[in-house]
């Protein structure tokens, strides 16, 4: 899961030298990240359902694979079509690590252990998307080749993920069901209403991390008058940092609760990024990122501990990839319109637009949680 990660987001801090190299506009660096999402939200169709059916290994092994593809096309890119593909084989990789992944590390926790497996493999992903703008950042700065040797390192450690998944000690489903292979992920009917629950509060926390990794770089650029990739890689590590640390700062609290804070912290993360933008403040920017950080883990905490409490085991990584879905589509889809109208309207007031866009949904989210807290809160398993 952190392997796979790593590369989900150790572009970010390079994108400013490929900007400079290949010539393309903010929303066309908003497009490059949002073909990660089309391979995230296309594998996802397949991942979880694969994973239920023929088992964890089945569906890792070949997405270690790919990040390793998407590692060499990274390292040698001559356009930015080339971003475009290793972008798309990122988000596929990424898809089976948050279905399959996810599910299989539950899985080894054991069914005693379901909400410290929840935590471990959401503090995995969080963990992993934080490493990699950092390690990008410092080794583009202080290493040679510097769009080329972050990927390299990633190669070694994906090696090591393969091996790891090899070894893992997880069974093959008895029975690999029935019905087409490709499907919009479902939950059972009696669930849908926690996986409604567990999106509407994801779903406005990634979007805020999703826009600090897009977008982030040239905020700083206007507002710090700097281009250093380590400053931007350290923002978004130190917002990731902050969604890993708030994990286990929260795992005893109850869901509702989790929920409930994660609402908040969006909704603040958007009114101190849209002050940032126009008080030219960086360190309201800073604190709207570690914010959005909160947001993130705290939402994406909540609603896996949620789903794995309720989901049965056969049926866990097709709700993981519902959940992440519901979550990745806006993720994707706001900072992309934020990019192109950056393009037309300027940064300032774009961002603006999009801060009070996920402010009311974050409110929205938080006001559900409240209503619903009673079922939320029932004893864990």
């Amino acid at each position: 899961m952190t392997a796979i990660f790593v590369l989900s987001n150790a572009a970010t801090p390079l994108y400013v030298l490929w900007l400079r190299d290949f010539g393309f506009s903010k929303g066309t660096m908003t497009i490059v990240f949002a073909f990660y999402i089309v391979g995230l939200l296309g594998s996802l169709l397949v991942s979880g359902l694969a994973s239920d059916r023929l088992g964890r290994k089945a569906v890792l092994l070949p997405a270690v694979a790919l990040a390793g593809v998407a590692c060499l096309i990274f390292a040698t890119a001559p356009n930015v079509i080339a971003l475009m593909i290793a972008r798309l084989l990122t988000g596929i990789a990424v898809g089976a690590a948050v279905s399959a992944g996810m599910a299989a590390v539950t899985d080894v926790a054991g069914p005693a252990r379901k909400h410290l497996g929840a935590l471990l493999a959401s503090t995995a992903m969080v963990l992993g998307a934080g490493v990699g703008p950092l390690l990008a950042g410092v080794l583009s700065e202080m290493a040679p080749a510097p769009t080329v040797t972050v990927f390299l390192v990633e190669m070694v450690l994906l090696a090591t993920a393969f091996l790891t998944v090899m070894r893992m000690p997880v069974r093959r489903p008895v029975g690999r069901g029935t019905g087409s292979w490709v499907r919009v992920p479902r939950v059972p009917g009696e669930n849908r209403h926690q996986l409604f629950l567990g999106i509407a509060v994801f779903a406005p926390g990634i979007t805020a991390t999703s826009f600090v990794l897009s977008l982030g770089p040239a905020l700083l650029s206007g507002l710090l008058d700097t281009t250093s990739r380590i400053v931007a890689g350290a923002m978004a590590f130190a917002m990731f940092t902050t969604a890993t640390a708030v994990q286990f700062a929260a795992r005893a609290l109850p869901r509702a609760v989790t929920m409930t804070i994660s609402a908040a912290a969006t909704a603040s993360s958007m009114l101190a990024l849209a002050t940032a933008v126009h008080t030219h403040s960086p360190t309201l920017l800073i604190t709207a990122a570690l914010l959005a950080g909160a947001g993130q883990g705290l939402g994406q905490l909540g609603g896996l501990s949620l789903l794995n409490s309720a989901i049965p085991t056969s049926r866990l990584a097709e709700a993981n990839a519902a959940f992440n879905i519901g979550g990745y589509l806006p993720a994707g889809l706001l900072p992309v319109s934020t990019g192109y109208l950056s393009d037309s309207l300027g940064l300032s007031t774009a961002t603006t637009t999009f801060s009070l866009t996920l402010l009311t949904l974050s409110l929205l989210a938080g006001t559900a949680i409240f209503r619903n807290r009673r079922p939320l809160d029932a004893p864990r398993p």
